[in-house]
């Protein structure tokens, strides 16, 4: 029996030409169907840290109420791709804890799914995240209520010059005023965050007590937020409205060299702490 010969040279060539237009045929066939954009390059270092706490402050500031917020305890996974024309979008699993330590340890730690997406390297993210091990509604509602007395009771006008102090200690009887400029804070935080840009809430530097036309509080708070890329330190006069049960409602002007729609805005949420909060 004679030996197999290979293929002719002739014959390879015409095989490799029906593939490349059998494949250049199927993508004509299909030319809506994007590729995915490819893994994130260039981007900052900590973009998933940085897309985790964007949507703790998305969230904090949603659920409208200081016995929900929560800070991020880690990440636990996630991925980042980015379009040049687009933006970038970020997929991540992270851990959260409650925000004022004087709680008890039941329901102290969390766990939250989001995805972020930063249009190229514009504020106001747009946010779609998931969190579980929440406080019960009741005992939320309890604690936001027990707060909203605990400040109506506090002496008119407020005689504070910071908090926290030049020691970075809060005093037990401004802790409630603290937690209510986190979470008007949340919201500033929330819109000026950019892939590049995220702040924290430093220092709270003055705080005015309004007279409100019903029950609600009503303060005008003076904050210095801290952004971490250039460690600038932003002053911020923050409006905010507050109810136990009823819609936050935040106005806020930031002392900054930008263009306005970027230094100030106005926002209303929902006070209610849903199991999915999206603003797609």
């Amino acid at each position: 029996m004679q030996p197999r010969r290979p293929p002719a040279p002739a014959l390879l060539l015409s095989l490799w030409l029906l593939l490349s237009l059998a494949v250049r045929a199927a993508a004509r066939e299909h030319p809506d169907v994007p590729a995915r954009p490819p893994a994130a390059v260039g981007l900052p270092r900590g973009i998933l840290q940085l897309a985790a706490r964007a949507a703790l402050h998305f969230f904090n500031f949603r659920a409208g109420s200081p016995s929900a917020l929560r800070v991020l305890a880690g990440v636990q996974e996630g991925r980042a791709w980015v379009d040049p024309q687009e933006g970038c979008e970020v997929n991540l699993v992270f851990s959260t804890e409650r925000y004022n330590p004087e709680e008890e340890a039941e329901g102290r730690l969390g766990k939250c799914s989001a995805r972020v997406f930063f249009k190229n390297q514009k504020p106001r993210p747009a946010i779609n995240v998931t969190c579980t091990g929440l406080t019960e509604k009741m005992k939320r509602q309890e604690r936001d209520y027990l707060l909203y007395k605990q400040v109506k009771q506090l002496r008119s006008p407020l005689d504070i010059v910071s908090i926290p102090d030049s020691h970075g200690h809060i005093d037990p009887s401004l802790r409630p005023i603290w937690d209510l400029a986190f979470l008007g804070s949340s919201y500033v935080m929330w819109e000026k965050t950019t892939q590049f840009l995220h702040y924290y809430l430093a220092q709270l530097t003055s705080v005015k007590q309004l007279k409100a036309d019903d029950d609600g509080i009503d303060f005008d708070f003076t904050v210095l937020l801290h952004e971490f890329s250039t460690q600038e330190i932003i002053p911020c006069r923050i409006h905010l409205f507050w109810y136990p049960g009823k819609p936050l409602k935040v106005q806020y002007h930031c002392q900054e060299l930008q263009s306005p729609e970027e230094a100030s805005g106005m926002e209303e949420a929902s006070a209610m702490v849903p199991t999915e909060l999206s603003n797609f």
